[in-house]
C-alpha cells in the first residue's frame, strides 16, 4: 500500500490521494481482467492488499491509464473529483453494457484545499482498517462474475471522470457521452474510507431480456 500514515495514524491529503489512486488503478485492471475485456495471457498475477490481483502487461493499455491516472491523482488533490465511471462496451453495436460508478468525496472542505489545513485530518484511521475495507472490495469485484451477465461478444471500455465544472481540463481530453443504460439492474458494492475521501462503488448492467 502507498504510505499514507504519519505518527498516530494522522493520514494526509497526499497519502488519501495517493492510496484512492492506487485503489482506482488495482480496481480498473480487476475488472478489466474478470470480465474478459482483455485476454487473460496480456495479464500478470502480483500480491497487493493482501490479495493476488492481477494487472495488465499490455504497453497500448498501462499507456493510456497512466495518463487518466496522473489526472485523476491531480484532481484529488484539490478535490475536484466527483466520480470515475468504468464503462464496458460492445465493439460491434458500440452499446454500453456494463457502467461500474466510483463516487468520490473528498471530506476536506473546499476553502481549505489550496492551505496548510489540507494536510493532515483531525480523524485517526490505521493503514490495516483501510486495507481491510479495499480487500472486501476486491474480492466483490472478483465475485461479481457470479452475478453479473456473460459478456458473451468482444468488448472495449472508456474511463469517464466527473470532475467540478472549475476543474482544469487537459486539452487533449473532451466530453464524453454518459453511456447510460436504458434498462438495467444496480447492484451497490462495499465502500472504503481514508477519513478524507470516500469511495462507494456499484455497478449497473444490462439487463438480457431474452432470460426474462
Amino acid at each position: 500500500m502507498s504510505s499514507a500514515t504519519a505518527t498516530c495514524n494522522v493520514i494526509t491529503l497526499r497519502g488519501s490521494t495517493d492510496i484512492v489512486t492506487e485503489f482506482f488503478n488495482y480496481s480498473v485492471n480487476n475488472i478489466l481482467y474478470q470480465r474478459g475485456v482483455y485476454p487473460p495471457e496480456s495479464f500478470k498475477r502480483v500480491s497487493q492488499y493482501g490479495l493476488s490481483m492481477m494487472i495488465t502487461t499490455d504497453e497500448g493499455l498501462l499507456a493510456y491509464l497512466s495518463n487518466i491516472l496522473r489526472q485523476l491523482d491531480a484532481w484529488l488533490m484539490n478535490g475536484s473529483v466527483q466520480k470515475l465511471v468504468l464503462v464496458v462496451k460492445s465493439i460491434d453495436s458500440s452499446e454500453t453494457l456494463e457502467r461500474w460508478v466510483f463516487d468520490c468525496e473528498c471530506k476536506v472542505p473546499s476553502e481549505n484545499m489550496n492551505t496548510s489545513n489540507s494536510h493532515k485530518t483531525q480523524n485517526t484511521k490505521s493503514a490495516k482498517e483501510i486495507t481491510q475495507e479495499i480487500q472486501a472490495i476486491m474480492r466483490q469485484i472478483t465475485a461479481s462474475v457470479s452475478f453479473l451477465p456473460l459478456l458473451n461478444e468482444p468488448c472495449c471500455f472508456d474511463l469517464l471522470i466527473y470532475a467540478d465544472k472549475d476543474a482544469t481540463v487537459p486539452m487533449s481530453w473532451e466530453d464524453s457521452d454518459p453511456c447510460f443504460i436504458a434498462n438495467s439492474e444496480q447492484v451497490r458494492l462495499r465502500s472504503f474510507n481514508t477519513s478524507i475521501h470516500k469511495v462507494d462503488l456499484a455497478v449497473s448492467y444490462k439487463i438480457d431480456e431474452d432470460a426474462i
